[in-house]
């Protein structure tokens, strides 16, 4: 953790809704005036997706392949660390980008699926921020966890998590039903090991529960709407937080522990500008007071 050069980290599986709550960050910088270096989790897996496509297709039928971007084999801990202990120190360090898509690789004249260049973040950002699998991730040889000022998981239940992964896939990626799945259990043993500690880490957690039935997901003919669903908002530390304001400012919220406030589906945006505006104007001002 930094006084000078704060951390924010968001970490969640994929198609958890990550990207649901870096848009609400975008939107707190923005309004703030916060310079912010975005860093994306997926820069930091250790093949590019040719790379990848190759390494899966020579364990195809291995007993007990747990390969997968969960897991410690497939990605960069060690520099995401790095990244984190040099920016905490000198608001300085490498990042890169993964260019998902045609429309995102077009300026830098690369095809889709592979990295740009590693470079130096520039001098004068606010505080870095973070967004994807790994933010909290802990193992033998490293610590991420550590580092963050603030650390905010994102984590449906697991049957909506499979539902939104199976119809993003194959909406968008053109993957069938059964290809799906097959990552999802090929990714189980990860997921288990260094998805899932994450959140015991985290400082707050939203929680993602659709209020109808998702008994087979695998079956799912549509995603859960916001409206259809409540999020459960967990505080690893509840001092300081202003339950009985966020009560009367989120319609239909309400306590169901001493550390845990419910709030609507549609309301979780309005509930992550309410509770982290005040975060980031503390990180704000304790960077300010120490420069």
């Amino acid at each position: 953790m930094s006084e000078r050069h704060p951390i924010v980290a968001i970490t969640g599986s994929s198609g958890a809704g990550t990207s649901t709550v870096q848009r609400t960050f975008e939107e707190i910088f923005r309004r703030e005036g916060v310079s912010a270096a975005v860093v994306e989790g997926d820069s930091f897996h250790a093949f590019d997706r040719a790379e990848m496509r190759k390494r899966l297709a020579e364990l195809e039928g291995v007993p007990n392949n747990h390969f997968s971007h969960f897991g410690e084999e497939a990605n960069l801990f060690a520099e995401l660390e790095e990244l984190f202990r040099s920016y905490a120190e000198t608001g300085r360090g490498l990042r890169r980008k993964y260019l998902h898509s045609a429309e995102e690789a077009e300026p830098y004249r690369q095809p889709p699926g592979t990295f740009t260049a590693w470079e130096e973040i520039p001098a004068g950002s606010d505080l870095l921020f973070y967004e994807g699998l790994h933010g909290a991730v802990v193992t033998e040889a490293v610590d991420v966890a550590k580092h963050p000022d603030l650390l905010i998981g994102v984590v449906p239940v697991v049957n909506l998590e499979w539902i939104q992964k199976l119809h993003r896939d194959k909406s968008t990626r053109g993957y069938s039903t059964e290809a799906v799945t097959d990552t999802i259990l090929r990714r189980m043993h990860d997921y288990v090991h260094y998805i899932t500690p994450q959140f015991a880490r985290t400082h707050v957690n939203f929680q993602r529960v659709p209020m109808v039935d998702t008994s087979n997901p695998f079956i799912a003919r549509a995603v859960p709407t916001a409206d259809e669903s409540m999020v459960v908002i967990r505080f690893a530390n509840p001092k300081g937080i202003d339950f009985p304001y966020l009560q009367n400012m989120i319609h239909g919220s309400f306590m169901s522990r001493a550390n845990t406030i419910v709030v609507p589906g549609g309301k979780m945006e309005l509930a992550m500008q309410l509770i982290f505006t005040p975060f980031i104007w503390r990180l704000i001002e304790r960077r300010k007071k120490v420069l």
